[in-house]
């Protein structure tokens, strides 16, 4: 039996996603009056975005950083999640109807329902909405996703309510659902994001991509080959700044950052946080929620 010390505590969710951006002002005006999210502070070069309070994007302005050559590991989605369906479809037409060249497809993905879009720095979104978790199905310790195709337009009819397109839902919570990534093999993922961090596997697309949660979710992060297999470690680059990770207490950090010094990880501890990279150099910050 696995030991409990293990694996990350069952309430870990995942926190902002930090993006090193070109344009500050070009990228707050599209995750604020886009993709709906609202300006929750703004302090110099770095501003932060949400719903209800809650950060979702921080956007530190980094102009001397260029693009990451094509095929390099880092983000490849930030996934935010809608507590309902009208939610969703409005923040949907506000991208559709306000930057419609963004959008890149949509899915039934059996668990959710989602959609796809790319900021104006090359930085992959999706939007999307959890069905109920008894509605999900396991397998031998599996999830049962698919990608289902779903026709946005019946979507929107179907649930973009008088009230959500007149901004009724627009302060409504929403979160990182969770964060896919961009890495150069899935094995070596498993071992730091499973083995290390403490991670449970999901799902394994054929060594192609593998899909880890803890507590039971679909996936709080996942990790792809599809754009970057064999990719090294990522240089300074407009992107991906940080991935962060809530956990529920203080003996939930403790117990992550000995699991990672045991498994030879570096990590810096400042009394409030837990900074560590992974193995392509995305860097994570573990706290307390």
């Amino acid at each position: 039996m696995t030991d409990a010390s293990d694996r990350l505590a069952a309430d870990t969710a995942m926190g902002a996603v930090t993006l090193l951006v070109g344009d500050l002002d070009a990228m707050t005006r599209f995750y604020r009056d886009v993709v709906t999210l609202e300006v929750i502070g703004a302090d110099g070069d770095t501003v932060t975005l949400g719903r209800a309070g809650h950060p979702i994007v921080v956007l530190e302005h980094s102009p001397a950083l260029r693009h990451a050559p094509r095929g390099s590991a880092g983000l490849f989605h930030t996934a935010i999640l809608f507590e309902s369906q009208p939610a969703l479809a409005a923040a949907v037409v506000s991208v559709a109807s306000r930057a419609p060249q963004t959008f890149t497809g949509s899915a039934d993905h059996l668990v959710s329902q989602a959609f796809y879009f790319t900021d104006p720095e090359g930085n992959g979104i999706e939007l999307y909405w959890d069905r109920l978790r008894t509605e999900w199905s396991w397998t031998h310790g599996k999830i049962e996703m698919s990608s289902l195709f779903l026709d946005p337009t019946a979507f929107l009819r179907e649930h973009l309510t008088e009230d959500a397109a007149t901004g009724g839902t627009a302060h409504e919570a929403a979160s990182v659902g969770h964060v896919h990534l961009s890495v150069g093999d899935v094995a070596t993922a498993r071992a730091f994001y499973v083995d290390a961090l403490g991670f449970d596997e999901t799902a394994d697309y054929r060594g192609s991509a593998l899909f880890v949660s803890a507590g039971g979710y679909h996936h709080h992060m996942a990790m792809n080959v599809w754009n970057s297999r064999g990719a090294g470690p990522r240089m300074p680059a407009l992107g991906l700044g940080r991935v962060d990770l809530a956990l529920p207490g203080a003996d939930d950090l403790g117990e992550l950052g000995e699991r990672l010094r045991h498994h030879g990880i570096a990590v810096r501890d400042d009394g409030r946080g837990l900074a560590f990279d992974d193995p392509w150099k995305n860097a994570v910050l573990a706290t307390v929620a």
